[in-house]
């Protein structure tokens, strides 16, 4: 594994951006305990191997704040984050803003505990870096339109003539807590990009052509991703059911619990989002419910 480590530092040109090989092995090392600890040495070749290691490579340089790096980022990347903003954001002034906001991310002008943050060394290597990076902008997006939102004042709001008395409280009603934790933690591992599709669509109510439209795809991509994850949810929640011993049968009958009916909080799950929110009629779990596969 080490004459791995050393050919694949090798080939992303590593040295000449400040990554020493140590360094990257580490990287290697992340990116192979969130595949799964038990992975055996051939998974991990595979992995690796698989990885675009050159891009990987760029994007914790830039991470661990390289100069050279952060250059070679913005030469091959600045002109497509704002082309990716203004499809997003659709007006000029709010896509310089919302790509400018994307780079203090990327770049690291935050501290925790005297060390840069920087959202490119989440960055794996096992999808394209551009697609990555169009994500993490549709996000940033999708994240400054909840704040601003929440924003708005009771004022503005008494003057819409929206009311705030106090509903009366009403009972409660109760799942199985099995279906709410499978559901929770099934939603909670899926992709960054996995989870603004399904945020936007069933949380938003964006269209297809909309999310297509944010991401950079076509619509009929966006059509194909979300059959997909419903039927992978689906299995997947059964398979925790079943984890948490309750039978096929039971697993079944759980997922036909009416969906106002679980107490999850989707938009950390799906958006990693702060604010609360419950499931709305046309919900993730009704279309998991509904899948035959």
């Amino acid at each position: 594994m080490n004459e791995l480590v050393a050919e694949l530092h090798l080939k992303g040109d590593s040295e000449k951006l400040g990554l020493t090989q140590e360094a990257f092995a580490e990287i290697l090392c992340e990116i192979g305990e969130k595949h799964g600890q038990a992975a055996s040495e051939h998974e991990l070749r595979t992995l690796f191997l698989g990885l675009r290691i050159d891009e990987l490579v760029l994007a914790r340089a830039c991470a661990a704040g390289h100069n050279t790096a952060w250059e070679i980022f913005l030469t091959r990347f600045r002109e497509k984050l704002y082309q990716s903003a203004l499809r997003i954001a659709r007006e000029e002034s709010a896509a310089r803003e919302l790509a400018d906001t994307l780079y203090a991310d990327l770049y690291g002008t935050n501290l925790r505990d005297g060390e840069r943050v920087s959202k490119l060394a989440s960055y794996t290597g096992r999808g394209s870096l551009e697609g990555w990076l169009r994500t993490v902008l549709a996000q940033e997006y999708v994240n400054r339109y909840r704040r601003t939102k929440r924003l708005v004042s009771l004022d503005e709001e008494s003057e819409e003539g929206i009311q705030f008395s106090a509903p009366a409280a009403e009972p409660v009603p109760s799942a199985d807590p099995r279906l709410e934790q499978a559901t929770d933690e099934v939603l909670a591992a899926l992709p960054a990009e996995d989870r603004t599709v399904l945020a936007e669509y069933y949380l938003d109510g964006r269209t297809l052509a909309e999310i297509a439209r944010m991401l950079g795809v076509h619509e009929s991509t966006i059509s194909r991703k979300l059959d997909k994850l419903a039927k992978a949810l689906r299995k997947q929640i059964l398979a925790g059911l079943a984890r948490r011993g309750m039978s096929r049968r039971q697993a079944e009958e759980a997922l036909e619990t009416d969906v106002r009916d679980l107490q999850l909080d989707i938009r950390r799950s799906l958006a990693q989002d702060s604010a609360p929110a419950a499931f709305s009629e046309k919900s993730v779990q009704a279309r998991v419910r509904e899948d035959p596969g």
